[in-house]
């Protein structure tokens, strides 16, 4: 850890955060699974074996794992562009974000003195 808070060492990356194993695996697995869950609710709506037209199952995970990747794309480009925004409003005003010292809950808090 650093001894100071710099606020453009927030928005990056510097290979310190690492992903974890289902962070991209997540969402295209969830929504393969929901789309599974899709055709076995049409299957019971219609009041037919729930595993039956077995292709269907298959199409709707396939959607499904299709479009949990597109969101997963879309919500990593737009954090994307929220943080080079935040990172060029804060290079362009970096009075208002200055650099401070980092300090402890013991220097931060009161001394605590028990009233009996």
């Amino acid at each position: 850890m650093s001894a100071v808070n710099d606020p453009l060492e927030l928005l990056s990356n510097k290979g310190n955060r690492t992903p974890t194993f289902l962070g991209p695996l997540w969402n295209p697995v969830t929504c393969g699974l929901a789309g599974v869950g899709v055709a076995i609710f049409v299957n019971w709506g219609f009041r037919r074996p729930v595993l039956s037209g077995i292709q269907k199952h298959i199409a709707f995970g396939a959607i499904g794992v299709g479009a949990g990747t597109y969101f997963d794309q879309k919500r990593n480009e737009y954090l994307a562009k929220r943080d080079a925004v935040l990172r060029h409003y804060i290079e362009l005003h970096p009075d208002d974000f200055p650099v401070t010292e980092r300090k402890k809950y013991g220097d931060v808090l009161e001394s605590w003195v028990p009233v009996r």
